[in-house]
């Protein structure tokens, strides 16, 4: 069983802060990803440095390698990967789902073909769990079904009924224990009717936090927005809302200010390794000629190491001779911008600010602006 403790809101933005077995989270939260139980270029001191309070890893992909069971034999991933903090777990449903062709859907869950060796595998709401608790998961994901978008609202139904059924094994086969939970996850595509279904029926089960899976996926941040409007705030107040896989810092943002609590993607990092470094300003793109003599830091309001220490023309160079270095530092940069920023909206939200917070980062963040 989680704790959860709202502590200030304004508007729908809320600053809380959740209990669990291997220490509280601050909310509103950034998790890092760390699919394969590693967040890629960083070690976790560097990735706890940033601020991070949690990770993510990933059911699918650790099941896959090097497989739950031998996780477990190391004492769970905390210690495996030597993370002492909190971990949420993806079920492995969108994972799965992104596999078309290699893999078939019945009722009883889903047959797969590894993506790394084509042996085949079958997840269940109940092996989900059962993997989820080998690896120690401070919170669990619901076993879903994660449908590309656009799709038809038949399509859609038929995928979110099989995902509430989903959810109620899942709430069935979940071992509780104190500090750890058990999120449900809404679905329904961009359809409200559908939406509100999901909720209706996560809600009567009871889940410990829920999330918002199926954006993120194609829509588009105005779609998004729309969905997250009446979706948010009709979850239950006293439980942790989470919108998984977003996203851009805009995103977020705008997420706080619809009501959620709780992020995941991996473009902090991804974009480290491929020599964007997100700004107080805009995006950077490292590889651009422009920073070849640039004497000035990443970003002259960051306190990171790369901001401190290296120059926009090192890390230009470092892009351009293919080292290593230069995703490690755009990548600890890029980690340590999000959790900065989740900072300084809990700030905003404790002061009582938010909403000028959120007009100003509008007027100064450039979302798509790269240079």
């Amino acid at each position: 069983m989680l704790k959860y403790k709202i502590l200030n809101t304004e508007g729908k933005a809320r600053r809380g802060v959740l209990q669990t077995a291997h220490g509280e989270v601050n909310t509103p939260a950034f998790m890092p990803v760390g699919t394969v139980g590693t967040v890629k270029a960083m070690t976790p001191e560097a990735v706890a440095s940033t601020g991070a309070e949690i990770l993510l890893g990933n059911t699918y992909h650790l099941m896959l390698r090097p497989g739950a069971e031998r996780v477990a034999s190391f004492g769970g991933l905390h210690k495996f990967m030597n993370w002492s903090k909190p971990i949420l777990t993806d079920s492995g449903g969108f994972q799965v789902m992104s596999l078309s062709g290699l893999r078939k859907i019945t009722e009883e869950g889903v047959t797969f073909q590894s993506h790394l060796s084509g042996e085949k595998f079958f997840l269940t709401p109940e092996r989900s769990m059962e993997i989820q608790y080998l690896l120690d998961s401070d919170i669990t994901m619901a076993f879903d079904e994660c449908v590309k978008l656009p799709a038809t609202h038949k399509k859609v139904e038929e995928s979110m009924r099989r995902s509430m059924r989903w959810a109620k094994r899942s709430k069935e086969a979940f071992k509780d224990r104190k500090g750890y939970g058990l999120f449900g996850i809404v679905q329904g595509g961009t359809f409200q009717d559908m939406r509100e279904e999901s909720i209706k029926a996560l809600t009567e089960i009871g889940f410990d936090g829920y999330a918002i899976g199926g954006l993120a996926v194609g829509e588009g941040q105005e779609e998004m927005f729309k969905v997250l409007d009446y979706t948010a705030c009709a979850l239950p107040d006293d439980r942790p809302r989470y919108l998984m896989g977003v996203g851009r810092p805009s995103d977020i943002v705008g997420g706080v200010a619809r009501g959620v609590d709780m992020f995941d993607c991996v473009m902090p990092s991804r974009s480290g390794r491929t020599g964007q470094a997100f700004t107080s300003h805009g995006v950077l793109n490292m590889r651009n000629a422009c920073h070849t003599d640039d004497h000035s830091p990443l970003d002259a309001e960051c306190t990171c190491p790369a901001c401190r220490n290296y120059t926009r023309g090192y890390i230009h160079h470092l892009f351009m001779a293919g080292e290593i270095l230069g995703a490690i530092l755009l990548t600890w940069h890029n980690i340590h911008f999000y959790e900065n920023l989740m900072k300084q909206i809990r700030q905003a939200i404790e002061e009582n600010r938010f909403e000028a917070f959120y007009q100003s980062f509008l007027e100064r963040y450039k979302d798509e602006r790269k240079f």
